[in-house]
């Protein structure tokens, strides 16, 4: 595995490069899978560091966001894209300590988060200079780990693509998870109506603090007919799977948009389609680690320019869950599957 983090190909670096390179240790602390399996195959290891291609920077890493895509690659079921590192972490924050020659925004010493194909559970990683966003005011530098997973994730589905607009509604299902918390205040903040399911109290609780219009606990209400008779939901936003499919075709409004993120309970099912039909329902599903560079770098100009000033005037709030240190991954990978947890799930470095 080790290999992989050694590139083959020729990398052009900045002049004086090989000098940052030199003050930098040459091995670092990750967390690797000794197998696909449970948290336990988590296991704290030391590899190489790596040198930033000519479109990267190398970032010493203060913090890294544990996601939905970490689970399923842990498990074997969501291989990194080629050329990627074996390693997990899809997003972290840090502070920059090389760049390679054709970065032109980013220097030695300037504080950023960013959005990563891999390698984030280390003390240091390489990420396309592109994908970089600077820390939003206000924010610290720890808590602007658990930004770019999600709100990529939300603002390229439910504004690009789904293109969600003000006055329309929007149904997020798992309301107070990573995904759920950013998805009702990107909601709010531009302009949506926002129905939240999730269970049990606490965590609908969350859902209200939030802003969400309207939270519906599933366990105990049903929001096939609490949404329909709010006139239905115009985009849906949906982690669950399994049973929720169907349901959120009775739940959505004439010309809906579906996007499915997951499947925390099966992606096998039968359904009757007919009410994609006549509803007239797009229903896509979406993955982000395998999207072209290009798309990335676009939905990071739009996240700067349009949600990181939202989140410094307080308008959208950063929700931290809880923290571990990077040789706990295990640990944090527990309690994400617990979904015991509101927000996001964060290992720190150093």
């Amino acid at each position: 595995m080790c290999d992989e983090l050694i590139r083959n190909t020729k990398v052009t670096l900045h002049a004086n490069e090989d000098d940052e390179m030199s003050n930098l240790p040459e091995t670092m602390q990750v967390v690797e899978m000794t197998a696909p399996g449970g948290p336990d195959v988590l296991r704290p290891a030391h590899r190489p560091v790596p040198r930033p291609a000519a479109n990267e920077v190398l970032v010493r890493v203060a913090a890294a966001g544990v996601n939905g895509p970490d689970l399923m690659q842990r498990k074997g079921l969501y291989p990194p894209p080629t050329g990627a590192s074996d390693l997990l972490g899809l997003e972290v924050s840090g502070e920059v300590v090389a760049v390679g020659s054709d970065v032109q925004r980013w220097s030695i010493g300037e504080k950023l988060a960013g959005l990563t194909n891999g390698g984030g559970y280390a003390d240091y990683c390489v990420i396309d200079a592109r994908h970089c966003l600077p820390v939003p005011k206000g924010v610290a530098l720890r808590d602007a780990a658990g930004l770019p997973e999600t709100c990529f994730t939300v603002w390229s589905n439910v504004f690009v693509v789904a293109g969600l607009k003000a006055g329309e509604t929007l149904l997020v299902h798992g309301g107070a998870g990573g995904i759920g918390t950013t998805a009702i205040q990107l909601g709010k903040a531009f302009g949506a109506k926002v129905i939240a399911t999730d269970s049990p109290d606490e965590r609908c609780n969350v859902c209200r603090e939030l802003g969400a219009d309207r939270v519906i606990d599933y366990r105990r209400e049903d929001f096939v007919e609490i949404v329909r008779s709010a006139g239905g939901a115009n985009v849906i936003l949906d982690i669950v799977g399994g049973a929720n499919i169907e349901k959120n075709f009775k739940a959505a409004a004439h010309d809906a948009r579906i996007i499915q993120l997951a499947f925390a309970l099966g992606s096998k099912v039968e359904v009757n389609l007919m009410p994609v039909m006549l509803k007239r329902l797009i229903y896509t599903g979406s993955t982000l680690r395998t999207r072209p560079a290009a798309f990335k770098t676009r939905v990071a100009q739009e996240l700067e320019a349009q949600v990181w000033p939202k989140i410094e005037s307080g308008a959208i709030r950063v929700v931290t869950h809880h923290t571990f240190p990077l040789r706990e991954a295990a640990q944090a990978h527990t309690l994400m599957e617990s979904a015991r947890h509101t927000g996001k799930i964060l290992l720190t470095v150093g």
